[in-house]
């Protein structure tokens, strides 16, 4: 074993099975918040000025801490000497100063450098044991009045029952960063939960799939043929692929596929998912007509109420006998649309107008078409025609930046269908079939994004009589939930339809409008015809992110004016690689908004998050803000207060929302985003990565999802062979779902 550096404190554990090292952590240079690798930077606790490099599983470890460290030394052929890491625990510093440093560090929510100061001048060494045991006694600090000292107090006991949770986690090696979910999710009761009840993490805890409570329910002698593993595995294949956008798989496939994730025999797994079936709470059996039979469905329970609740839903509306927009039954059409005429400067196109009598005539109505085509035009049309008969109007769209576009497209007030429907805390809406909206007309644009579970609940809050328009284009990508409601509408011969096909002369100009159309047919699109869509061959897929990092941050504003944060946006087939949005965020962060001396800044788990970032919500959360934040929501980090510990972000829909240190994890940078996560939105400018790396990904409908993003500009980086392949790949196929057939009954 390599011998430590001189002046590190280090020594033999007594069973010799490695050294420990106890250090304060200084910086963070690195960190993997998958795998937990962390590469950072420690000064010794004893002895020698000089900073030693440790890396290994830090996650959870905070700047200022003191730490015992459990490891080896070695020596790195490129970066020297450094400390590998195999476990650490936390350890409470003992000098003044040490005291001082760990308190002002940020650690605790409350304290910054200069109340730290304040405290251990007044209690010296006995400042950690007066903190511990009575916290009251801080009043006793000039400054500090009860109502601080408490927070304090509390903090500092949070903190603590966070870190045994994160010490128990790591004896069944477990990430330590998952530690403040789980202690925030149960409390005091959380190692018990973790001993006893380790399945319950994966459908309790944001982020704790099956696979990190199957390792703990190992580490906790949990046996492998266990029946509730053998059932928490069937719940878990089935939200993988609600994951993945299924509905339901059928029952062979959900035992083939885990059969293959446990290792067990089929008859084993076939008999748990009976059980599961059987009892009908969490997974729900019925058979699914299909071409030539039925399939044997297996959906999980809220799946399979959604699905059900939302053909019933759709087809009561269809069919009420009363009528809301009564006064179209017997309106002068010619006269109407002769109105619309005079309003405006256009006329409509004979297809637009038969989209207007048909939202205005039938009670449940899509409207699908390309970009170029003139939905927004036809869509206000009929909310002019709605309106002039006095009738109650609503615009809304899935995401804020979509229902910002609808309402500047439309002049109409336009709102997210979260905010309309005033989702809850669990999910429920305050509008629902007890408590429909006051609408007679509703219009819901960017209908291709609409899941199952929402589209159900959607449908809940219209009333009876009122009329329900989709619009959407249904050749992008389906919803990131499960279902594909607007293709299995316009699958379904009993719900009335247009499909837009004539692009319009002006837009045609546009080589994003003309380009988009050719890849929707198959065809490559032109890559030097037009002054608004750049091609920039780069076969090196490591070399395209220095590309992409060039063009968003030196050329775009350069050659166009625009913001390279603001209305730039890259979007990357997929997460991870070179050219993957992970990577990309990280030079582009490095490149656009780099830190800086004095500025603060904070880290969490792999990310650095700093003042003027772009960041992106990455789950529903509806106890935050005025009426929620949600999965898409899209804004720029305006504060960091390292003191009270809260980094506040003001999102596109123009409000300011703050968060705990402790729920970053809810944040991810959105320099770059998948495509997948762009739906609904639109950008000045888009910069596509299209490489042989994301090969699995290339699809027609991805790369026409993406170049339909861009309002003025679009960028693609990347090789020609793969551009060649997402062009001639039709989509990824149908996905499991039942709601076509439901609604032809």
């Amino acid at each position: 074993m390599s011998a430590p550096r001189p002046g590190a404190t280090a020594r033999r554990t007594p069973t010799d099975t490695g050294v420990v090292l106890e250090a304060v952590l200084e910086r963070v240079t690195y960190a993997d918040e998958e795998t937990g690798y962390t590469i950072a930077r420690a000064s010794p606790a004893r002895g020698g000025a000089d900073l030693v490099t440790v890396v290994g599983p830090l996650l959870g470890a905070q700047v200022g801490e003191s730490l015992s460290l459990t490891g080896r030394w070695s020596s790195h052929p490129k970066y020297g000497r450094q400390f590998e890491v195999h476990s650490y625990r936390t350890v409470l510093p003992a000098t003044v100063q040490g005291i001082e440093r760990y308190l002002g560090s940020g650690l605790i929510k409350g304290i910054g450098p200069k109340t730290a100061a304040k405290i251990v001048a007044h209690f010296g060494t006995a400042t950690l044991d007066v903190i511990d045991g009575d916290a009251a006694r801080l009043v006793e600090v000039p400054g500090l009045g009860p109502k601080r000292t408490k927070a304090i107090g509390a903090a500092w006991v949070e903190q603590r029952a966070i870190k045994e949770v994160m010490v128990f986690l790591q004896s069944v090696e477990v990430s330590t960063s998952l530690a403040v979910r789980v202690y925030k999710q149960y409390g005091d009761a959380a190692i018990g939960v973790v001993k006893h009840e380790p399945y319950r993490l994966a459908n309790d805890v944001w982020g704790i799939g099956f696979k990190t409570a199957d390792a703990i329910a190992r580490a906790v002698g949990i046996p492998h043929d266990a029946p509730e593993r053998v059932k928490a595995a069937l719940q878990y294949t089935l939200s993988q692929a609600s994951d993945a956008g299924h509905c339901f798989l059928p029952a062979p496939n959900l035992v083939a596929d885990t059969v293959e994730l446990l290792g067990l025999a089929p008859g084993l797994v076939a008999r748990s998912l009976d059980e599961l079936a059987a009892a009908a709470e969490h997974v729900v059996a019925e058979d699914v007509p299909a071409s030539g039979g039925t399939v044997p469905a297996r959906y999980l329970a809220p799946f399979f109420h959604a699905e059900r609740g939302l053909a019933a839903g759709l087809l009561a509306l269809l069919h009420a006998d009363e009528d809301r927009l009564g006064a179209f039954a017997g309106v002068d059409w010619d006269r109407a649309f002769a109105w619309l005429h005079r309003r405006g400067d256009a006329e409509l196109a004979p297809e637009q107008a038969e989209a207007v009598r048909l939202a205005l005539t039938e009670k449940v109505a899509v409207l699908t078409g390309g970009p170029g085509c003139g939905k927004s035009f036809t869509v206000a049309s009929i909310v002019a025609l709605a309106k002039a008969k006095g009738a109650k109007v609503m615009l809304a769209a899935p995401t804020g930046r979509a229902a910002k576009r609808l309402a500047e497209l439309t002049g109409f007030e336009a709102r997210t269908l979260h905010r309309m429907l005033e989702l809850r805390p669990g999910g429920d809406a305050a509008y629902d079939r007890d408590n429909p909206l006051d609408v007679d007309l509703l219009v819901v644009d960017e209908s291709s994004m609409l899941d199952t579970i929402l589209a159900n609940r959607l449908v809940k809050a219209v009333p009876p009589g009122a009329h329900l328009l989709l619009v959407g284009d249904v050749d992008q990508l389906p919803s990131v939930g499960a279902g594909e409601v607007l293709r299995d509408l316009l699958a379904a011969e009993t719900i009335p339809r247009v499909r837009l096909t004539r692009i319009f002369r002006q837009a045609a100009e546009s080589g994003v409008v003309a380009n988009a159309h050719l890849v929707n047919r198959g065809a490559m699109p032109e890559l030097t015809e037009h002054t608004d869509f750049f091609w920039f061959a780069c076969d090196d897929n490591e070399a395209v992110a220095d590309r992409v990092v060039e063009i968003v941050a030196t050329r775009i504003p350069a050659k166009f004016g625009l913001h390279p944060v603001r209305d730039v946006q890259v979007l990357a087939p997929m997460h991870r690689g070179g050219p993957g949005a992970g990577n990309l965020n990280a030079r582009l962060q490095e490149a656009l908004t780099p830190a800086r001396d004095a500025t603060p800044e904070r880290r969490h788990g792999g990310r650095v998050f700093r003042v003027g970032d772009k960041v992106i919500q990455i789950r529903n959360n509806y106890g935050k803000g005025a009426a929620g934040v949600f999965n898409g929501t899209v804004g720029l980090v305006s504060a960091i207060d390292p003191v009270e510990q809260t980094l506040t972000v003001r999102t596109d829909e123009d409000e300011d929302v703050a968060y705990d240190f402790g729920e970053l994890d809810e944040l991810a940078h959105a320099y770059a985003i998948t495509v997948h996560r762009s739906q609904g939105s639109e950008y000045p400018a888009v910069v596509v990565p299209v490489t042989t790396s994301a090969w699995t990904m290339l699809r027609r409908n991805l790369l026409y999802t993406a170049i339909t993003r861009a309002k003025r500009l679009v960028v693609l980086v990347g090789s020609k062979q793969a551009l060649e392949a997402a062009v001639r790949t039709a989509g990824t196929g149908k996905r499991h779902t039942g709601l076509t057939h439901r609604l032809a009954i």
